[in-house]
């Protein structure tokens, strides 16, 4: 098709016909949202050939976008016909088009490792692919790693209005998960709604519901009297809505150029959500990076700022009786992906040598990315030039109330002051910093790294992580 456009771009044309070939377990009312559209453009009146071929294009991205057919399968073949005849006045030519497609399979086994933030996990996958001819797919996943023991977790998806851009989700999961910095382990069980869509500008929006019942258990003998005190079960119903913008450089492993930007908003328990625990949480996260004029050098930097703010069960703004944070739904900081030089969770309030986490933080980290020498810019290995650090600050008098009564409650005016301390601390002082060098390995699957870090500025009671740590993980501070 390409040869014939390219001679004949302004060329006035209209489109004839459309026809989709291979496409035997999809239903055609998919295939009708993608291409009723270009048919009716060209119903209006006589278009040229650059611009059903710009049409086309996108078509072809959209089914594409599905995930139900193979990507490098989709050929879209045109024919011109009724191009008037010799010394006529001629036609305005009709385009015949003709779109291949070849289906995936409708299902699939999966077996592998996957690597999250200080986590490696081995997993089972099972995907079905195209259920119901709509570009459905249910995804049944099993993993068991290093610090979550087991999970499991079902997902079924549907594009919206034959929009790949536009999915609605829902998904059951349960998991048991170790967290040797607070002596417990918390396991979940509870399912969400998401329905999640990506503008024309290339920004992720998502917008969940999701209700997940936790248990705090399987305490250490050395528990602390704070990981004590918020053992048990408690019931979380929330609204969250996430924003992704990211405008990285993806040509090549190390992303040594752009910037993502994340927005996480949740808010739990307050109005009809109900619930054992009510709050507002809210996170912004910004990494980016800049290659300098010498080959395979780069410097990049990032920045994270939350705060977890208390409210009242049900519709009571002002009133009383709201409960302070528990430990589950509280910030962490530390960690070879997070803030290097400390331990995971090594920031912050703790009790004993507990991590019993805080409810504002900020960090950030700056960092040199320099070819290794005898390797070559082109390698994906780069020595690394690091400073990073943070603060992590709890809400005043939260735990003395804690201590004395579990079923303390406070009023708002309290919470606000509370707060208003918190982010006074947060603000005041120098934050806890390290530094150090390392090297780093950028794979397609996960970047791995290995620091030598000197921890710079501590406070009482945080723990520190002084030499050699090894980091693997997707998101780097």
């Amino acid at each position: 098709m390409a040869p014939v456009l390219d001679n004949y771009l302004l060329t006035p044309a209209t489109l004839r016909s459309i026809e989709v070939h291979g496409a035997t377990q999809t239903r055609r009312s998919l295939l009708d949202h993608v291409l009723n559209p270009i048919i009716e453009e060209s119903a209006k009146g006589p278009t040229t050939l650059g611009e059903l071929r710009a049409r086309l294009t996108q078509a072809s991205n959209k089914l594409s976008r599905f995930g139900i057919f193979h990507p490098d399968s989709i050929r879209v073949l045109g024919s011109i016909v009724n191009e008037g005849q010799p010394g006529h006045q001629p036609a305005i030519p009709e385009l015949d088009v003709s779109i291949s497609v070849r289906e995936q399979s409708r299902s699939a086994l999966r077996l592998g490792t996957d690597f999250g933030n200080a986590e490696a996990s081995g997993y089972t996958r099972a995907i079905f692919r195209n259920i119901f001819g709509g570009a459905e797919t249910l995804a049944i996943d099993a993993s068991a790693g290093t610090r979550t023991r087991s999970a499991y977790n079902a997902t079924f998806s549907t594009p919206l209005n034959g929009n790949p851009n536009v999915r609605l989700a829902v998904e059951a999961l349960r998991s048991y998960t170790q967290k040797p910095w607070a002596s417990h382990e918390e396991h979940l069980t509870g399912g969400n709604f998401r329905l999640g869509w990506e503008t024309k500008a290339g920004d992720d929006h998502s917008l969940a519901y999701s209700s997940v019942w936790r248990q705090l258990t399987n305490l250490a003998v050395g528990a602390s009297p704070a990981v004590r005190a918020d053992a048990g079960d408690s019931l979380k119903s929330s609204v969250t809505h996430i924003f992704t913008r990211d405008r990285r450089d993806h040509t090549g492993p190390l992303r040594q150029g752009g910037y993502i930007l994340r927005t996480v908003s949740e808010l739990a328990g307050w109005g009809p959500l109900k619930g054992d625990v009510s709050f507002l949480k809210s996170e912004l996260q910004l990494n980016g990076a800049r290659p300098l004029t010498l080959p395979g050098v780069s410097v990049g930097g990032g920045f994270r700022v939350g705060i977890l703010y208390p409210l009242g069960s049900g519709f009571s703004i002002p009133g009383r009786g709201i409960r302070p944070s528990r430990i589950n739904d509280r910030f962490f900081l530390g960690g070879p992906t997070d803030v290097r030089g400390f331990n995971i969770g090594g920031l912050g309030p703790h009790d004993g040598q507990d991590a019993v986490g805080g409810d504002v933080f900020a960090a950030g980290g700056v960092n040199m990315l320099l070819p290794v020498p005898g390797i070559g810019p082109s390698s994906p290995f780069r020595i690394q030039l690091f400073a990073n650090g943070g603060r992590l600050v709890a809400f005043k008098n939260k735990g003395k109330a804690k201590e004395e009564d579990v079923s303390s409650t406070l009023d708002s005016r309290t919470v606000l002051d509370g707060m208003k301390s918190a982010v006074g601390e947060l603000v005041s002082g120098l934050p806890s910093l390290a530094a150090g060098v390392g090297l780093v390995y950028a794979h397609d699957v996960a970047r791995f790294e290995l620091n030598f870090s000197l921890p710079l500025v501590e406070r009482r009671g945080e723990e520190v992580q002084k030499g050699l740590r090894v980091g693997v993980g997707i998101d780097f501070l």
